[in-house]
């Protein structure tokens, strides 16, 4: 079997993770690029957290900070067995963990539901360990849920989008929903945070199915 490569993908266990790290080996910045706040807190009482992987996280970050009702957005990893890993160890697929992006937001200004909706939109969630030209475990899709409403929510956005999907023609949906707490978030390094804020051609990664999210569904609250 192999993890970042080739054909026959899968989860390591976590006899197979590298051993990793009690600490993050690098640096985060303090402060949002192109907001201006908090990249790890402290964040604004009533606002929330959602964790999203859709593939390469650098394309994916930006989706989200262009959201109004977003306060900040934070690259990362998450979903795996590695503690505090690092970019390369990640890309190698033997510490299980998926490109996230972090979202923090105000629930007064944007609902759950319509950040579910974007990233239903922003990716082909029917490929597996793939995401366009990008392959392995880490470019899967994954919700990481902070909240029974959150997760309940989740379910119901999946369940919704897949009959859009089938509709059109599309195979099933490989995406996880998840609990956020057993799953912790290690942030990624500077370099990937709000990559394309500072190079703005760079690549990106995403590409949607061109089905759109049913309308009405997006707003559903946990």
């Amino acid at each position: 079997m192999l993890f970042a490569r080739g054909r026959d993908l899968r989860l390591p266990t976590r006899e197979e993770a590298p051993p990793g790290r009690p600490a993050l080996a690098y640096e985060v910045p303090e402060r949002h690029l192109v907001l201006g706040t908090a990249l790890q807190g402290p964040y604004p009482a009533g606002f929330e957290v959602a964790d999203f992987a859709v593939g390469c996280f650098w394309g994916a970050e930006r989706r989200f900070w262009q959201t109004a009702g977003v306060w900040t957005t934070l690259t990362g990893f998450q979903g795996g067995h590695t503690p505090h890993p690092v970019d390369d160890e990640v890309r190698t697929g033997l510490t299980g963990h998926a490109e996230t992006v972090r979202v923090v937001f105000d629930p007064a200004r944007v609902a759950y539901g319509d950040l579910l909706a974007l990233f239903w939109e922003s990716h082909d969630p029917t490929q597996g360990f793939r995401q366009g030209n990008d392959v392995g475990t880490h470019v899967r899709s994954v919700l990481f849920t902070h909240s029974p409403a959150q997760q309940a929510a989740a379910e119901r956005s999946r369940a919704a989008y897949q009959h859009a999907l089938s509709a059109a023609g599309h195979g099933r949906i490989t995406t996880d929903i998840l609990p956020a707490t057993p799953h912790p978030f290690y942030p990624a390094r500077a370099y990937h945070q709000q990559y394309l804020a500072r190079n703005p051609y760079g690549y990106c990664g995403l590409g949607g199915t061109g089905v759109a999210f049913p309308a009405g569904v997006a707003r559903v609250e946990g």
